[in-house]
């Protein structure tokens, strides 16, 4: 069945209520919604507004903090941490992603870790911040145990994505990679699971561990480039889990199995100030040549970031793709909040 096109104003405007009427304050509403409708124009549906009911259940249960006291502490120069009260993770990393940028506008760089988290949503939504200052970001988050190791068949880490994005003359386009450690986001996975569809098979494994097609039985995917992947996501968890006084692996509580329990997840963010460094006076410039020198190679070359530009640009026009499954939980929300909006 054909997903319905929806304009991502009305989505944004439903999501923005729908977390105001559960008790989530108007700015950090605004916040998330924003986060989320931004992603699924991108094209990254998987980390976008198919999440909203998702998140509107546990600011519901009390797993989400509604009001969290965000307490920021600096801890030198160009370092600090902050304690995000088990609020939500967009509204935290946006809150962290601003103070790396102020002790970069001092110290040259910012370093912020932080603990007491949640769900973030795409990681690029932070790096992409960061060069709205001018400034060359890089951030990291890590996720409960959704990935098997390499050579093993149970899962131990997750999708732990890495996010690292320069400033371009077009402050609108900035180079930027996000990408998971694993093959695919486990998200991925949630929405095949929920349209019970198949997917491409050597994407995720069965409870044995075994190479499966079918959405619904897969418990874990699998590390982008075999030991490399898995090599990454186990660095990238030391950095956003111990690091930050936070949990890794196996042993962190579940975004979607542990609904009664908060994620306490930690993160890292960092902010460069190209004004410190040789190329401070063409940082823009150059990245604007690389990416059209590097297009002369080929019809086809696309530069880091751009597939989420040209989708942006599409999803603007023709709007976002809602699947039958999501547009029916949107309703059931509308109904139980009261909400004129429906799909």
């Amino acid at each position: 069945m054909q997903d319905q096109l929806i304009d991502h104003k009305k989505i944004l405007n439903w999501a923005t209520d729908a977390f105001q009427a559960i008790g989530v304050p108007s700015k950090d509403a605004e916040i998330i919604a924003n986060a989320l409708a931004k992603t699924s124009l991108w094209g990254i549906d998987s980390h976008g507004v198919a999440r909203v009911t998702h998140y509107l259940g546990r600011f519901e249960n009390g797993t989400l903090n509604k009001t969290p006291a965000l307490n920021f502490t600096k801890t030198a120069a160009g370092t600090g941490q902050l304690d995000g009260d088990d609020g939500h993770g967009i509204v935290i990393m946006t809150n962290a992603t601003n103070h790396a940028i102020e002790l970069a506008k001092d110290a040259g760089v910012g370093v912020v870790g932080v603990h007491n988290s949640s769900h973030c949503g795409a990681i690029g939504l932070y790096t992409r911040q960061i060069t709205e200052a001018g400034m060359v970001g890089i951030a990291f988050t890590h996720a409960d145990a959704l990935v098997v190791p390499h050579g093993g068949i149970k899962p131990f880490f997750g999708t732990n994505p890495i996010s690292i994005a320069f400033p371009t003359e077009n402050n609108d386009e900035p180079i930027c990679l996000d990408m998971a450690t694993s093959i695919v986001p486990w998200n991925y996975m949630m929405n095949a699971k929920r349209e019970k569809s198949k997917v491409p098979l050597g994407l995720g494994v069965d409870k044995d561990g075994k190479d499966s097609e079918i959405a619904e039985d897969i418990i874990a995917v699998k590390p982008m480039a075999d030991y490399k992947g898995y090599a990454l996501a186990f660095l990238i968890d030391m950095l956003c889990g111990p690091l930050n006084g936070m949990n890794y692996g196996p042993n962190m509580t579940s975004m979607y199995r542990d609904l009664d329990k908060k994620r306490k997840l930690g993160s890292l963010v960092i902010a460069i100030d190209p004004a410190r460094f040789g190329g401070k006076d063409t940082i823009r410039m150059v990245g604007t040549a690389i990416i059209n020198q590097v297009k002369t190679h080929g019809d086809n070359v696309l530069f880091p970031g751009q597939p989420e530009y040209i989708s942006k640009q599409k999803r603007q026009e023709t709007g976002i793709p809602i699947s039958d499954a999501i547009a029916a939980d949107f309703n059931k929300w509308s109904d139980k909040l009261d909400l004129n909006i429906r799909f």
